[in-house]
Parts: C-alpha cells; sequence; structure tokens
C-alpha cells in the first residue's frame, strides 16, 4: 500500500482541449474586429445614446417593473406552493386552476388582456358594499398601462415560482418537519424557521434565473406603449432613422443589468450553501483522519 502511495501521478494532456480554446479564441478575436472596425454599428451614435436622459428613464422604469413584478411573483408563488401542498381540497383545485390558465396561455396575450380589460368590465365592483361609490372603481381610470404591466408580469411569474417553491420545500427531508413538530412548534413556525431556510438553497438557483428573465421580459410591456427600456430606445430611432445604434444601446444596458443579477445571485447561492460547505469540509476531515488512522495501524 505504502509502495502505491508513493508513485508519482501524471496528470493526462488533454491537447484537443487546447486546439479548441485557440480556434474559440481566433473566432472570438474576428468578431471582435469585425464589430470594431465595421462602420455600420456607428458607436460614435452609441455613444451619444448611451446615457440620453430618455434612455436612462426608460432604464429606470425597467428596473423598477422588473423588482415590483418579480415580488409580486415571489409572494404569490409561495401563497400557490403552500395552497397546492396544502391537505384542503379546494385550496389546492384553486391553485392547480390558476396554474393551468397562466401556464397555458402566451404572456404577450395577457399583457394585451389586461391592457384591455375596461372592454369587458367599464366598471369594477369589489363584490361587497363599502359606501356610497366606493366600492366601485372605473378601469379606464385605475388600469393604466402600469397597472396592466404589473399585472400581466406579476400574475403570470406567481404561477411558475410556485412550481420552483414547491420543488424546494418538497426537497427538505419529512424528518425536519416532523422533528420540529414533536418539538411543539406551529405550522407556520416550522415552514418559516425550518423548512423554508434549508429549502432557499434549492429555490435561489432557479429564482435568480426568472430574475433575469424578468429582466428581458419587461421588453414585451412596450406592446402597450409604456416607456421601459427598449420602448424609449424606439421611440428614438422611430425618429432618427437610428435603429442599429439605438438598439446597440439597449443591449449593453440589459448586458449590464444582467451582470449585476448574475452577480448577486452568485453572493446569495454562496450565503444559503454555508452550511453545505461546512458539512463538506466536516466529512472531509473525518475521512482525512480515518485513513491516517488506517496508516499507523
Amino acid at each position: 500500500m505504502r509502495e502505491i502511495e508513493k508513485m508519482p501521478v501524471i496528470p493526462l494532456r488533454h491537447h484537443g482541449r487546447w486546439v479548441a480554446a485557440a480556434i474559440i479564441i481566433l473566432v472570438a478575436g474576428g468578431l471582435i474586429m469585425s464589430m470594431v472596425t465595421n462602420p455600420r454599428f456607428q458607436w460614435t451614435e452609441v455613444a451619444k445614446y448611451l446615457f440620453d436622459p430618455s434612455i436612462l428613464s426608460g432604464l429606470l422604469t425597467t428596473i423598477w417593473l422588473t423588482l415590483a413584478a418579480m415580488s409580486i411573483g415571489i409572494i404569490l408563488g409561495t401563497t400557490l406552493a403552500l395552497m397546492r401542498m396544502s391537505k384542503n381540497p379546494v385550496l389546492e383545485t384553486i391553485a392547480n386552476i390558476y396554474l393551468w390558465m397562466f401556464r397555458g396561455t402566451p404572456l404577450l396575450v395577457q399583457l394585451i388582456f389586461w391592457f384591455n380589460l375596461s372592454a369587458l368590465y367599464p366598471q369594477i365592483t369589489l363584490g361587497f358594499p363599502i359606501g356610497p361609490n366606493l366600492g366601485t372603481f372605473d378601469a379606464n381610470t385605475y388600469i393604466t398601462v402600469y397597472v396592466a404591466a404589473l399585472l400581466g408580469l406579476g400574475l403570470n411569474e406567481g404561477a411558475y415560482m410556485s412550481e420552483i417553491v414547491r420543488s424546494g420545500l418538497n426537497s427538505v427531508p419529512t424528518g425536519q418537519r416532523e422533528a420540529a413538530e414533536a418539538l411543539g412548534m406551529s405550522g407556520f413556525r416550522v415552514m418559516f424557521r425550518v423548512i423554508l431556510p434549508q429549502a432557499m438553497k434549492m429555490i435561489i438557483p432557479p429564482t435568480g434565473n426568472q430574475l433575469i428573465g424578468m429582466l428581458k421580459t419587461t421588453s414585451l410591456v412596450s406592446v402597450i406603449a409604456l416607456e421601459e427600456l427598449l420602448y424609449s430606445a424606439q421611440l428614438i430611432y422611430t425618429a432618427n432613422f437610428q435603429t442599429i445604434p439605438l438598439l446597440i444601446v439597449a443591449s449593453l444596458w440589459y448586458l449590464a443589468l444582467t451582470t449585476i443579477l448574475t452577480l448577486f445571485q452568485h453572493f446569495l447561492e454562496r450565503h444559503f450553501g454555508r452550511g453545505d460547505r461546512h458539512s463538506q469540509v466536516a466529512s472531509s476531515s473525518a475521512r482525512e483522519e480515518s485513513n491516517e488512522t488506517e496508516r499507523s495501524a
């Protein structure tokens, strides 16, 4: 055994990897050189409009719309996930119907539907009396482009987040719940103090992907004339016919925001994955001690 352990380990050489890497670098370099030297990209126009007030205003609208719609989706998705996991058949059925409706129809159709809700319900009634003229609202007044965008994006996102949250909750061993209940903890405390913290390491990665996807999905609200980033760029190039430079400007801002969100997701994953790393280090140390004991024996 000791003679085998002293044998040198020679790493395997991968010549194909180096060849593939060289080819990729050459192709990428050629593409970058083509983009820099091609005058049709009009980089001077890109620099001119990159910090244009209209573009920055649309950028802020995109940011708050992303965060607001994602917040609605997370809250609604968590509620729907708990409803689907409930033993109450009524709650489970309602959640299943919700998912069936919002995952079965295109988001673009939903946005247009909410924007034209006043065609179906000119007056929105809450269904119970509050006071004179307090229980009825004019749809044209209150269903603005901002409300329609939040309803379309948030309600649609809730359907997808519910599956993410449900899969994360199901990944926690049932013994954790049983142990917490044996200690006399209420169902609410079991969920939010025991189950949900452990499920977060499974929920965070797909939620980060959904957040990045939501950032880009906000461009769909341009169909209802909400001046987010893409629609702001469209308004400018419709007037000056500089289509390519303005699309590049919008793409650069999308890439910058996506990079920031990716870094934020990375730090969240590290934060919620600390327990796994500690357990891995502990198990690795235990294995090393066991090996040392066997060698000394």
